[in-house]
């Protein structure tokens, strides 16, 4: 109901279906510690952010409406090999051959240093690179139960996980943010063929998951990082001359597929396409970074809450969560849904993923509130 603009009884509620909605592996140990959970095997589900498996005790105890299923890594990268033999630091490739290195002491997440397109290509270049095989079966091992399981024993919604990033993010880590920024003005050919290589890949990947799982899942989520903090990261002349006409192609052949919503994650401030993102196919925008420029929740949803729902925008994680007293934490998430549950259209959750610094007692305010304050009609 949520998803197709009505209002349910109360507002459903995301953690940690998707990464982006997850906790950091030292936020989710405090928050255990603080409930008094038992210890158990915690699952990394996001190496590089080094975010977790949300376990079932925790959804079921904030009575979480929403499962993730993520697709492995293809047998050729079936696990990730942690190195250590660099000074200060432990580090990996992954299966696009992008490098990332953490720091040995207190890290908290891994950085980029390894852009393996970096430098002089061409587009004959990308031919030649080993691209992972986006159908390789190892990937689709188990999802369909995983999916089942969810929406069938557990009555929960379910978000199905992507190949990779989008084009803008592939292009910022293979390139290097230097070198892909300059390709949008000065070596358009090869971005363009840079971003039909992503696309090409990504149709063959969501053409087997979704003959797999297409007829259970309800939201397919795609991720393209557009944004700053105060602007979009290129001009909306180049969104729409680039980049736009491939997240169309992209969103119109997965919904040839499948009845589910695409969901879509875009941090910063990018209100300024939001209404492109409604023409290319988008139903659901996340996380709904209400502290960048532009994204005030409450103008978001008078002007597009009729065309897209909102995945996020629960409590502002930049400044206020990790920051906040638990009196502002109650206030700002109360603020929030008095924005953007009106109506429906509306699936709660935190602005991007649960830090290490935030203290296990705002986490628990923040469900407490939207438990005691996210009731449909009292949401107005």
């Amino acid at each position: 109901m949520a998803l197709n603009h009505q209002e349910p009884d109360y507002i459903p509620s995301d953690l940690g279906s998707t990464v982006m909605s997850s906790l950091n592996i030292v936020a989710y140990r405090n928050l255990r510690n603080h409930l008094g959970f038992p210890e158990t095997n915690i699952r990394i589900a996001d190496t590089v952010q080094q975010l977790v498996d949300v376990d079932d005790d925790i959804r079921n105890y904030f009575s979480v409406d929403v499962s993730g299923v993520r697709p492995k890594n293809s047998a050729a990268t079936s696990r990730i090999e942690i190195k250590e033999d660099m000074p200060n630091y432990r580090y990996f490739y992954d299966e696009w051959g992008i490098g990332w290195k953490m720091p040995k002491i207190d890290g908290l997440y891994y950085d980029v240093f390894n852009h393996p397109l970096r430098g002089d290509f061409s587009p004959a270049d990308l031919a030649r690179y080993s691209w992972p095989d986006p159908t390789d079966p190892a990937r689709f091992v188990g999802v369909r139960e995983q999916v089942r399981k969810s929406v069938e024993d557990e009555h929960r919604a379910v978000i199905i996980g992507g190949l990779c990033a989008g084009f803008v993010e592939m292009a910022g880590w293979m390139r290097g943010y230097e070198d892909y920024l300059i390709d949008f003005a000065s070596n358009t050919a090869f971005l363009e063929a840079f971003f039909d290589k992503i696309l090409e890949l990504k149709m063959a990947y969501w053409d087997k998951m979704l003959a797999e799982v297409g007829d259970l899942v309800t939201a397919v989520l795609e991720s393209d990082d557009m944004g700053s903090q105060n602007n979009l990261l290129f001009s909306p002349r180049a969104y729409r001359k680039y980049v736009k006409p491939r997240h169309q192609q992209l969103y119109s052949y997965i919904k040839s597929k499948t009845r589910a919503k695409v969901f879509l994650h875009s941090c910063g401030a990018i209100r300024s396409i939001i209404p492109d993102l409604i023409e290319a196919g988008v139903d659901i925008l996340n996380p709904v970074q209400v502290s960048a420029a532009g994204m005030n929740s409450r103008e978001l949803k008078q002007d597009f809450g009729k065309d897209i729902s909102f995945w996020g925008g629960g409590i502002d994680t930049q400044y206020v969560l990790g920051n906040g007293t638990i009196q502002q934490v109650k206030d700002e998430v109360r603020r929030r849904i008095d924005d953007l549950a009106p109506g429906g259209g509306f699936i709660f959750a935190t602005v991007h993923a649960i830090q290490g610094n935030v203290p296990p007692e705002n986490v628990v305010a923040v469900w407490e509130t939207l438990h005691e304050y996210g009731k449909y009609p009292s949401t107005r």
